[in-house]
């Protein structure tokens, strides 16, 4: 009985492995998006070639420049996706699988790789997610038509709204930064003995 138990535990821890799929899968998609992203960028430095032309008119010239802003937008927006394809890889594999040992040792390292559990995940990829729709938002407001006073509004409102979750986010990773260094203080100092206990006579 102790064997079988033995042998389906095995089984069923070495069947985190199937996560691998998802750990490769994120990963190639990261890189499928980085890929276009920058053949993007290619046709959008030959496409501003032209913009220096000095027979172009000053109509066609502001449309390129349009343009332009907002392609580059849609790259930003593209690189962004990408980083988030490549986190949830990092942080399903540190997860599941082992720690990548060169992200937690190397000096160059960015800590942004190291993900110690699923809340770490999660924070990493919800900044990113806030940036991609802060990004996507930029983007549909310069193709915006204010036809009426309350479409100003409604831009107003929605920068706001933004302004709104950046604070609210700035403020949550401030409070535990500074829980968790009151929590290492606590125990530090729970840990520390009084110097002149038995001086006393």
């Amino acid at each position: 009985m102790k064997f079988i138990e033995s042998l389906f535990e095995g089984s069923l821890w070495s069947s985190r492995f199937i996560v691998l799929a998802a750990v490769l899968g994120s990963l190639f998609a990261g890189f499928a998006i980085f890929y276009m992203a920058t053949v993007d960028v290619v046709y959008l430095v030959q496409h501003m070639l032209h913009y220096a032309d000095s027979d172009m008119t000053e109509e066609a010239r502001k449309i390129l420049h349009d343009r332009t802003v907002s392609h580059i937008v849609e790259v930003v927006d593209g690189y962004l996706l990408a980083t988030v394809m490549l986190i949830f890889s990092f942080g399903l594999y540190e997860l599941f699988i082992s720690d990548i040992d060169q992200a937690h040792e190397g000096e160059g390292s960015s800590k942004i790789l190291v993900i110690n559990s699923l809340d770490d995940l999660k924070a990493r990829l919800a900044k990113v997610i806030l940036m991609i729709m802060i990004v996507t938002l930029f983007e549909e407001a310069l193709n915006m038509k204010m036809d009426a006073p309350i479409d100003l509004i409604y831009l107003g409102g929605a920068i706001a709204m933004v302004a709104l979750a950046l604070y609210l986010t700035h403020s949550a990773e401030h409070g535990a930064k500074d829980g968790h260094e009151e929590e290492s203080a606590d125990e530090a100092d729970s840990g520390k003995e009084p110097a002149h206990r038995g001086e006393q006579h």
